[in-house]
């Protein structure tokens, strides 16, 4: 082989190379390595949900780099009709092994897990009441529905698109698996950069519907709830939702199991593996393979760019809804009650939580909405959870 030849060879094997097989310029994956840039961008000098972003940025950035193989399938493992009968599950992309973990929906179990064992429901039994702003909360996933349908799409795929107004994206994940795996990839993406851009699309909203006196309300510390309390919540919530709806068991089973191993004091050692190394591995792995979803051609379809406009259609009306009943609590309660945790009720823990404590302290410094942010935080977790559950039952 002359070396004429072997320059050839590495040309025509080189990823610039493949960007114009074919005699066309896949402009396409240019445009999703400069997104996974901005991306980057937002997750390390923004701070915006970094552990998910990071991931999920560099998973896209992987995928569309032309020549690279991380999410081929050709044994079909994904469809088994692309089987070519000679290639060997071994012979899968990178990424694509990965991904199994989604589409099977045991990564965002396991995340539903490391979410339970993490958080503290103490905010919301100290006021049962958060329960309501969680649930009003839940507005944009029936909104989007709505508009979906209109749009085109079928009640399996309108109800995965819906589920972004829960800002949840392991639940956003479980339904779209469920109902329409063919969307799985623009969903998930539209629901955890969403949860990562909360700060940036909540507080416009939050001044838009509420007022400086609302805003400035400082409410009363919360009660102090006992450890009983603490042992009980988790599995009362779970029969009794099950028994309702037993298409919820996986996520909210996950869920109320981890907040278990939290608040029992007997599985500190297991409660800390769920929160850190498990939660943190399996995140590793849910992010890029999520990430490596957005292949450019695919990506940037028409189908998809109405997902992720209804996405934010969706979390700007469940933001919005949380603030309404919010507000609607404030006039009940004679103005005891700071409509602004109202935007908690999305599901994104503990960011919307964070959110509404900054922009609370804005008009009154020093005034701790943190804890009763958290109330409402952690009711969009449940209701978000049980609104999939809801749909799983009506259209799977």
């Amino acid at each position: 082989m002359s070396l004429i030849e072997i320059l050839q060879g590495l040309w025509g094997s080189s990823g610039i190379a493949q960007l114009f097989a074919d005699g066309v310029f896949h402009w396409q994956n240019v445009v999703m390595i400069l997104l996974s840039f901005v991306l980057l961008y937002f997750a390390i000098f923004k701070d915006c949900e970094p552990l998910l972003l990071v991931p999920i940025a560099f998973g896209m950035l992987l995928v569309n780099l032309p020549g690279v193989d991380v999410f081929n399938d050709p044994v079909g493992l994904f469809n088994a009709e692309a089987a070519d009968g000679v290639s060997h599950w071994y012979d899968t992309g990178l990424l694509r092994l990965f991904y199994m973990g989604v589409k099977s929906s045991v990564f965002p179990c396991i995340i539903f897990l490391g979410i339970g064992a993490m958080t503290d429901f103490g905010p919301l039994l100290a006021n049962p009441a958060s329960l309501l702003l969680g649930a009003a909360a839940q507005l944009g996933i029936s909104v989007a529905f709505v508009i979906a349908i209109v749009l085109g799409f079928t009640p399996e795929q309108a109800a995965s698109i819906g589920i972004i107004g829960g800002a949840d994206g392991p639940t956003a994940i479980f339904l779209s698996g469920k109902l329409a795996p063919e969307l799985m990839g623009g969903i998930t993406i539209a629901a955890y950069s969403y949860m990562a851009l909360i700060p940036f699309i909540q507080p416009p909203l939050m001044k838009l519907l509420t007022t400086p006196k609302e805003r400035s309300v400082k409410m009363t510390q919360t009660r102090k709830v006992s450890k009983i309390e603490r042992i009980i919540f988790p599995v009362i919530v779970l029969v009794l939702t099950v028994f309702i709806l037993p298409t919820v068991a996986p996520l909210l089973g996950m869920l109320m199991f981890g907040n278990l191993l939290r608040e029992c004091g007997v599985t500190q050692r297991l409660s800390d593996t769920a929160q850190n190394q498990l939660m943190n591995i399996v995140t590793i792995l849910l992010g890029i393979s999520v990430g490596a979803t957005a292949e450019g051609t695919a990506f940037l379809a028409p189908k998809t760019i109405k997902i992720i406009i209804l996405g934010l259609v969706a979390f700007s009306f469940s933001t919005v809804g949380g603030l309404l009943f919010g507000k609607l609590l404030y006039i009940i309660t004679k103005g005891k009650v700071n409509p602004l945790i109202g935007s908690a009720g999305v599901s994104a823990v503990p960011m919307a939580a964070r959110v509404s404590q900054r922009e609370g302290a804005k008009y009154l410094p020093g005034n701790f909405l943190l804890m009763h942010a958290m109330g409402a935080n952690v009711a969009g977790v449940i209701g978000s959870a049980v609104m999939a559950g809801f749909l799983l039952t009506v259209f799977g």
